[in-house]
């Protein structure tokens, strides 16, 4: 267990704004910014599925102190994607971009070696919309605000700049080891440069 956090005892669902009505005719899956290959590149949902599928342990932790332990996400590792569709050789971070222009900045290392998972199954069952159907990233060794539900895509970036919780006083990184909850706690060169 995480340091200071409770278990919980069921699946509760934490988000901004309303849960999104899924139009798979209008949904896309978009990579951009600062790529290896040239111009913006797209995937529809049938063809994320159809990448090599993984399954990844992880709890999910909640910034509240709240952990839904043990769980086996199902889905494409970002490993995966970032091979198919690699970031330029001085890419550091990228931005993960939900629905309504939500956004959650990470280090380039948090999902490079197989710790984090586009995710569109737990234990076997597809995501239910609540959670984050279709697409839910899942970075188990940080905060759930840093791995948004509903993702429509990444953008690649060689410098860092805060997401949407992270410009509201999060932790810039979010690490659940180190308990890095709020930007207060924030250590030299953690945060974006001003």
């Amino acid at each position: 267990m995480a340091p200071h956090q409770d278990t919980a005892r069921r699946w509760f669902t934490l988000h901004y704004g309303p849960v999104p009505r899924f139009k798979p005719d209008r949904w896309e899956f978009r990579i951009f910014g600062a790529t290896a290959l040239p111009g913006k590149q797209s995937f529809s949902l049938d063809a994320l599925r159809a990448l090599p599928n993984s399954r990844l342990a992880g709890d999910l932790h909640c910034v509240t102190k709240m952990t839904w332990p043990d769980n086996d996400w199902g889905g494409v590792l970002m490993s995966t994607v970032l091979d198919m569709a690699p970031p330029a050789a001085d890419v550091t971070h990228l931005m993960v971009w939900a629905e309504y222009g939500y956004s959650a900045n990470l280090r380039l290392e948090d999902v490079l070696d197989g710790r984090a998972i586009l995710a569109t199954h737990n234990h076997g069952k597809r995501l239910e919309p609540g959670h984050g159907f279709p697409l839910r990233l899942v970075v188990p060794h940080l905060y759930g605000y840093k791995g948004p539900k509903w993702v429509r895509g990444i953008e690649y970036m060689t410098s860092d700049r805060r997401g949407f919780w992270e410009e509201r006083g999060f932790h810039n990184l979010g690490e659940v080891r180190l308990e890095q909850r709020y930007s207060y706690q924030e250590e030299p060169g953690e945060g974006p440069l001003p």
